[in-house]
């Protein structure tokens, strides 16, 4: 599909990836990480700067457009957005970029996360935006944290379908199992057990440690150009088959629970524009790298998106079925479980790897790979394809 024809099917591709080390303190500001992340993007597509006119990032970004472009000597830029809700932005950065691409008010496109979330402050330690509606009906009784307000959901989830936290283990297992593999992964060189997970601290119960995403800092970028233009880059195009976002009617994030329905969260709007955009089903996905803060967000993704049906998404987990190999593999660089967590940037470059051929747990032709924002908050959704 030509640019400007009126949809993104297939219409631009993902052209170049960078990223900086992870860690859990890196010495360098975030402006610093993000262009080194962006200049390593463009250098990975064969583009120059100055040739960098749209740029996409998110609401909770500290480095702004104008500091980026002049540090990076982009030219002049026509199209710049920012995506709200932190997690539930990063595949939405993509798709602003391949709609403006497509509709013809860019060439090139960056997107891009710099984040110490490692070394830096909590958000919700900031005690002046302590109790915003809904957050004034929960924070005072206790759910203080992100991890508060999922556990609450497992909860119900466990309650409601029957899950265990043998299937909540079987996510960060898959996750640290790949991460094993990439050197780039903060948890490369430490294998997970069993026994190390189920005798592990809780952080808020049923949530255990390794049931909670890691704590990074670190920057990522990509290169987003027109289905033509990506023939000539330097790598192998991946191509934005579809995109989605989804902020359903009636949404409170994360402490959604006086909805009919709190476990029908927006993976299940974001999967319907997504499959209704899309010439695959579920059952085409080769990989997926599935937005991991927390365990049991994968579980309602996974049925959210179609990959099983509804409270099954804890026994969709067992035999392996997320291991490389398995039914499908999940987060092939470890995702934010295991590799880092940069408001899942680092599913967006793995995807792209992916269909590349070239990432460290490669599962063997792969064509297409789902990429997932944070579920239980307004969330976007990619279908990649190679």
């Amino acid at each position: 599909m030509a640019a400007g024809s009126g949809g993104l099917k297939d219409a631009t591709a993902l052209v170049g990836i960078g990223q900086t080390p992870f860690a859990k303190r890196l010495p360098e500001d975030e402006r610093t990480l993000a262009c080194r992340a962006v200049l390593a993007a463009l250098d990975d597509a064969g583009i120059a700067p100055g040739e960098v006119d749209a740029l996409a990032s998110y609401t909770m970004e500290e480095t702004d457009e104008v500091e980026l472009a002049k540090a990076c000597g982009f030219g002049d830029l026509t199209f710049f957005s920012k995506v709200g809700f932190g997690g539930g932005g990063s595949c939405a950065t993509v798709a602003h970029l391949a709609a403006a691409v497509t509709a013809g008010q860019a060439s090139v496109g960056v997107a891009w996360r710099s984040r110490k979330r490692g070394s830096g402050p909590r958000p919700w330690t900031n005690t002046t935006v302590q109790l915003p509606t809904p957050a004034q009906w929960t924070r005072p009784y206790g759910l203080l944290r992100p991890a508060d307000e999922i556990a609450m959901l497992t909860r119900r989830y466990m309650h409601e379908y029957g899950a265990t936290r043998d299937h909540l283990f079987n996510v960060a297992l898959a996750c640290r199992n790949r991460a094993n593999q990439n050197p780039a992964a903060i948890m490369y060189d430490r294998p997970l057990t069993r026994e190390m997970y189920m005798t592990s601290r809780w952080i808020s119960e049923p949530l255990c440690l390794f049931d909670n995403c890691l704590e990074t800092d670190g920057a990522l970028a990509c290169v987003v150009v027109s289905a033509e233009r990506a023939r000539d880059c330097r790598r192998r195009p991946v191509y934005v088959h579809a995109a989605a976002q989804s902020l359903p009617a009636q949404h409170h994030g994360m402490v959604n629970y006086w909805n009919d329905d709190p476990l029908t969260g927006p993976a299940w709007s974001a999967a319907r524009h997504l499959w209704k955009h899309s010439d695959l089903a579920p059952e085409d996905v080769d990989v997926a790298q599935i937005y991991d803060a927390f365990t049991p967000l994968v579980l309602l993704s996974l049925e959210g998106y179609g990959f099983c049906g509804r409270g099954e998404g804890g026994a969709f987990t067992e035999g392996g079925a997320l291991e490389t190999g398995g039914l499908l593999p999940l987060n092939t660089a470890g995702g934010g479980l295991s590799e880092a967590y940069v408001h899942g940037f680092n599913l967006i470059n793995e995807g792209v790897r992916q269909l590349r051929g070239t990432s460290t747990a490669q599962v063997p032709g792969a064509a297409a790979c789902l990429v997932t924002a944070g579920e239980g908050v307004p969330t976007s959704a990619l279908l990649l394809r190679s």
